[in-house]
């Protein structure tokens, strides 16, 4: 009995060792003319922490490049993606991972200009968080079963934030949020797309403008005066 008890507790405590209780990873993306994401981890175990960082495969472009990856299966290739702002991503103090890129392409997130409403409205796909990732050799993230979640059904904190948390016993938790412009307006959500508006740039006014084509005239016509008097 003492025996089968023992049995039953050391993968307890092994497990508990690896995932400290309050392991977790959140993610936030930032929607604008791109998208601004963030993944950090955090108060992660000892071992798990060093054998990630000794990973080699395992590095700021890897997150990325799997998505990236994932989108060109599907014969997906209008994406791309760039360095964030923070490329060291270990804190050793921490025990924490902090990975930070921009993505963006239709692909990705487009918009239709609206000339009548003199609004853009925008179409962001977030079917891309998907995916699984290896931090090490035996430890794998699977995102694609962690947020199966479609984006419809998660909580919405504010009128342009959305926000999904998913703890699980044995694994860490996951927290995302996603984060509209403040400016956006009538948001819709479809599954895994948002739908929003957002009112013209000054570039949009400019160009939709019915005085433009006026003053590229006046300006084509001042050149050919000058170019008579030249002559």
């Amino acid at each position: 009995m003492k025996k089968f008890a023992l049995a039953t507790v050391i993968p307890i405590l092994i497990l508990s060792v690896v995932i400290p209780a309050n392991a977790s990873i959140t993610t936030k993306v930032k929607v604008n003319d791109n998208l601004f994401i963030t993944y950090d981890f955090e108060n992660l175990d000892p071992i798990l922490y060093d054998q990630t960082k000794a990973n080699t495969q395992f590095d700021v472009s890897t997150i990325p490049n799997i998505i990236m990856q994932n989108f060109e299966k599907r014969n997906q290739t209008m994406l791309n993606w760039s360095l964030g702002p923070q490329t060291d991503i270990y804190d050793d103090v921490n025990r924490a991972i902090h990975i930070s890129f921009f993505m963006g392409g239709s692909d990705i997130m487009s918009f239709i200009v609206n000339k009548t409403t003199m609004r853009r409205t925008h179409q962001v796909s977030t079917e891309w968080r998907r995916f699984q990732v290896n931090l090490t050799s035996d430890f794998t993230l699977d995102f694609t079963q962690h947020l199966a979640k479609p984006v419809a059904e998660w909580q919405k904190i504010n009128a342009t934030t959305f926000y999904y948390e998913n703890r699980q016993t044995g694994t860490l938790d996951i927290f995302f949020y996603l984060i509209l412009p403040s400016s956006a307006s009538n948001i819709q959500v479809q599954g895994d797309t948002i739908f929003f508006d957002m009112p013209f740039s000054l570039e949009d006014q400019l160009l939709n403008s019915p005085f433009l084509p006026l003053a590229a005239l006046a300006v084509a016509l001042v050149i050919i005066l000058i170019y008579k008097k030249a002559r």
